[in-house]
């Protein structure tokens, strides 16, 4: 990748007038804190990158958006990026005017940021999700009885995951009438017969 690339200069041309001096002000920026930046389109827009995205930029028809990289990795003690959902318009919201960014010196901090931590490999953090419990599941006394006088579709639902289990029995147990749960236990146990473990609902 070049450092400047020909079609960043044709996205800016082609952006409104009030967003051309805010894009080139970023590109300047950019640039002006590592030699090393790079200049790329990805999904339509600029990209800058080093071993890995660093920022992008955005002109839409009344506002402009430039963002960092996964901005959570990011040393920001001033809180000058947009946290949580405010930042879908990018790390600085709604950008209209130069004035809406941060100062120069800012924006340089937070590119260098980002291209030690790509450099160094960092991955942004993720908190783990707390495995949830599985509940135990409960084979109702009916579907018992019937299992228990078909050997072959007993043996067919024990082997059965726990997560196909747990349809078979959601679906019985949410009959809304006693017919129609009878209905889904025989249709149940013809499936199991027949070997069958998939696509096993009747409409």
């Amino acid at each position: 990748m070049e450092q400047y690339d020909a079609r960043v200069d044709a996205y800016i041309e082609k952006s409104a007038a009030f967003a051309k001096p805010i894009l080139n002000h970023v590109r300047q920026v950019v640039h002006a804190a590592s030699p090393l930046i790079t200049e790329n389109i990805k999904w339509g827009m600029p990209f800058y990158e080093y071993k890995g995205p660093v920022c992008m930029m955005a002109a839409f028809k009344q506002h402009c958006g430039f963002g960092f990289w996964k901005p959570s990795r990011l040393n920001d003690p001033k809180h000058l990026l947009t946290p949580g959902e405010e930042a879908s318009a990018g790390s600085f919201g709604r950008i209209t005017s130069i004035g809406d960014l941060p100062g120069d010196e800012e924006l340089k901090g937070f590119v260098l940021q980002l291209m030690k931590l790509n450099e160094s490999g960092v991955k942004e953090s993720v908190a783990k999700k707390t495995p949830t419990e599985k509940k135990e599941l409960v084979t109702p006394d009916d579907f018992v009885a019937i299992l228990n006088q078909n050997p072959k579709a007993k043996e067919v639902f024990e082997k059965f995951s726990y997560s196909h289990k747990k349809e078979y029995l959601e679906w019985i147990t949410e009959a809304k009438t006693d017919a129609t749960r009878q209905k889904r236990m025989s249709q149940a146990i013809e499936m199991m017969e027949e070997g069958k473990s998939k696509n096993w609902k009747y409409k």
